[in-house]
């Protein structure tokens, strides 16, 4: 259950860094001229480049982690292995640090290490899942999706409506969408919705706001 919550907790951040970077470059393009073809080639340019850059630090951060994690149940396995009865009072100790009392610990410990021993010392001195390694593949590809279908908001936003509603369109659904976004993660993070929609509506809307500046600056200077 944790896994499935931190997968859709990354989810929605990526989405959210698609919906800001993407915006960010599209309207910035759109201060600086009202031609749909740069505007268009600069989002998509983006769109692919942000993604591909989402993969692999997913890619290379998620591999990290699960080389770790590797890494640590070797070294549980070669204890175990080398000597079971420390390990199995470091287990009941474990158990009695959590509450429960030194002889209903030892023969908690004693029971789950009989039915796996690697598995009860995982989870409960590394907080590991030996069935649940992190996949970096997993990682990489759903973070490189999340972001896409966030960068398709503004990147569709800025191109379809005519001239003078370009802007004022991507900004409005820009923020309507760092609010959603805002309200998922605080409620997969049981945190309190109301600061986390205003985080990201504020944090996006400066985003828009420094970059569209950029932009016209720039416009300006080359025009």
């Amino acid at each position: 259950m944790n896994s499935k919550l931190n997968w859709l907790r990354a989810g929605v951040l990526g989405a959210n860094d698609g919906i800001v970077s993407t915006a960010g470059i599209v309207v910035g393009v759109a201060a600086a001229t009202v031609a749909r073809e740069p505007i268009l080639t600069a989002g998509i340019a983006g769109l692919a480049a942000g993604a591909v850059s989402m993969a692999l630090g997913e890619y290379v951060s998620v591999s990290t982690q699960r080389d770790t994690e590797r890494a640590l149940l070797g070294l549980e396995r070669r204890e175990l292995r080398d000597d079971p009865q420390a390990e199995l009072e470091e287990l009941a100790e474990l158990y009695e640090n959590r509450g429960l009392s030194p002889d209903t610990a030892k023969d908690v410990a004693r029971e789950l290490t009989n039915h796996d021993a690697l598995r009860a010392h995982a989870e409960v001195e590394l907080g590991i899942d030996p069935d649940e390694l992190t996949n970096p593949w997993h990682a990489a590809l759903s973070s490189a999706l999340a972001f896409t279908l966030g960068a398709l908001l503004p990147l569709i936003a800025i191109v379809l409506p005519p001239i003078q509603w370009r802007v004022p369109l991507t900004v409005a659904v820009v923020l309507i969408a760092l609010a959603i976004t805002g309200l998922v993660s605080a409620r997969l993070g049981k945190a309190p919705s109301s600061s986390a929609i205003v985080r990201n509506v504020v944090g996006g809307g400066l985003a828009l706001a420094i970059t569209y500046g950029i932009g016209h600056v720039v416009g300006v200077a080359i025009g």
